[in-house]
Parts: C-alpha cells; structure tokens; sequence
C-alpha cells in the first residue's frame, strides 16, 4: 500500500515535468511560426501575438517562393540526409557488429582508432577535404556532402551501436550458425531487428546536425542545383538588411521535413536511449 501511494505522486510529478518540457521544446517552434504568417511590423512590434487581419500576411512565403527554388533545396537536403543516415547506419551497424562479434588481436585498438572521431571535429580537416574533393571531381555534387556526413557520422554510430551488439545474445547467433545460417543472415536477419532502438538513436543524433548544417554545403556544394535548405535560406540574410518575413517563412516549411523524421524514430529513440535503465 506504501508503494502504491509513493507511486502515483512520483508518476504525476514525472507527467507534469514531461509536459513542462514540452512546452518548452515547442515554444521557439510556434513562435517561429506565428511570426511567419506576420507583417514585418508586426513581428517587432508584438512577436508573440497571434495574427489578426490587420497583421496577417503571406509575404515571407511568397517571398521565399519568388526568389529561391525552394523545393529545389529540399530535394536536396532530403536526399543528403537520409542517404547519409542509411550508410551511416549500414556501416556504423556492420562495424560495431564486427568489433563485438569476432576477437582478434587489436581489436581493442580499432574500436579506439575508430571513436577518434568523435573527439577530433571534422571541420578541422576542411581544406584537406576540399583539395580531395577537387581532385575527384566532386565539388558541387550531392555526393561530397553524403560522404563527408558518412565519415562525421561513423564514430559516434559505431561506439553505440558495438556496445549494443554486444549485449545481443550469444546463443540466439550460434543457434543461427548450427541452423546454417551465414554471418551475414545473422547480421541482418537476428541482429539488427534486436538493435533498434541503438539504430534510432544514433539515427536522431546524426539527422539533426546533418539537416542544419551550413558549412560544409557552402563550401563543398555552393552552386544553385546542388544548395541544401539550410544554405539557399541564407540568400535573405544580408550584412545590413534581413529579410525577416522570408527567412521565418523558409523556417516555418523546414521544420516539417525533420520533424516528420524525428517523429518516426522517436518511439525507438525513446526506448534506446531508456534501455538497460529499468530491470
């Protein structure tokens, strides 16, 4: 009965906080967009007012429709993202499998040689990768920015995903060996489905970063066909003049994209990043 009635208050203290956190996540969001459906006045002067008739407009959206090929951006920043997340992922999940799996000599030295990454940033390497990009002729393509988020993403993937591999059980993997099965059936049929959630997470972590990112499209793909959103945004924001209206409109229909993501792998995000917490 003492469990019980020290229970519901804790279960209603962890509602209220996760409600709260909430409506703090989502605040700059709606305010972002309330703003972009203002006139420019209005958005100084009142920001966190509702539109009216007085101060409803649509001139950001026509705005950034008019001056930019917006879906032209999108496209591309679709494809860099969940391109870059699918390898990163495929490899992330291959290397971390094999790191768990299979003990040789240095083994231990490769797992740390490969989270290297994760503590060097990899904009310091930005002209080395520039030059190797001109080399290959890859500069303004979509795939320079792809396999430069792959190697950014890899580290961070496979220190994750090899510490979840190696809680997969051993003997649900030799149980598919004596049934004939290959490495590659038990990595892709046994294991991964098991891995999910460490997927999802690494998945999150990576797409944000990857949507947002303006350095490295403006200096390995600034040309008009190959701008992501992040980068074509940027033609509203002058030294002296910025086009507020325009800017919170391409905002506004940026979010959606990387919100429909997050969405399909919050469930599993949720249950990786709380898994072994709970016994």
């Amino acid at each position: 009965m003492r469990r019980v009635r020290h229970t519901v208050p804790n279960v209603l203290l962890a509602h209220a906080a996760l409600a709260a956190y909430t409506v703090i996540a989502l605040f700059p969001i709606l305010l972002i967009i309330i703003n972009s459906f203002k006139t420019r006045k209005a958005i100084f002067r009142d920001p966190l007012a509702l539109p009216n008739p007085e101060t409803f407009s649509l001139v950001g959206f026509e705005t950034v429709f008019r001056q930019g090929d917006f879906f032209l951006y999108m496209q591309n920043s679709l494809i860099v993202t969940v391109a870059s997340l699918f390898f990163i992922l495929l490899f992330g999940a291959m290397a971390g499998f094999a790191l768990a799996e299979y003990r040789f000599k240095g083994n231990t030295l490769m797992a740390l040689y490969l989270a290297i990454g994760i503590m060097i940033p990899i904009r310091l390497g930005t002209i080395s990768i520039l030059e190797i990009m001109v080399a290959t002729n890859l500069v303004n393509t979509l795939t320079a920015l792809v396999l430069v988020y792959v190697a950014q993403g890899l580290p961070l993937a496979i220190f994750i995903l090899s510490e979840f591999m190696r809680q997969v059980s051993d003997d649900l993997k030799n149980a598919g060996r004596i049934d004939g099965l290959s490495e590659y059936r038990i990595f892709f049929v046994l294991v991964l489905p098991l891995v999910r959630p460490a997927l999802a997470t690494v998945a999150v972590f990576n797409m944000i970063p990857i949507w947002n990112d303006l350095w490295f499209p403006l200096i390995l793909a600034p040309g008009e066909a190959t701008k992501t959103l992040t980068l074509g945004s940027q033609v509203f924001i002058g030294q002296f003049v910025t086009d507020w209206n325009a800017v919170l409109s391409a905002l506004s229909m940026a979010m959606f994209p990387v919100l429909i993501l997050y969405l399909i792998f919050s469930k599993q995000l949720i249950r990786g990043i709380t898994s072994g917490a709970v016994k």
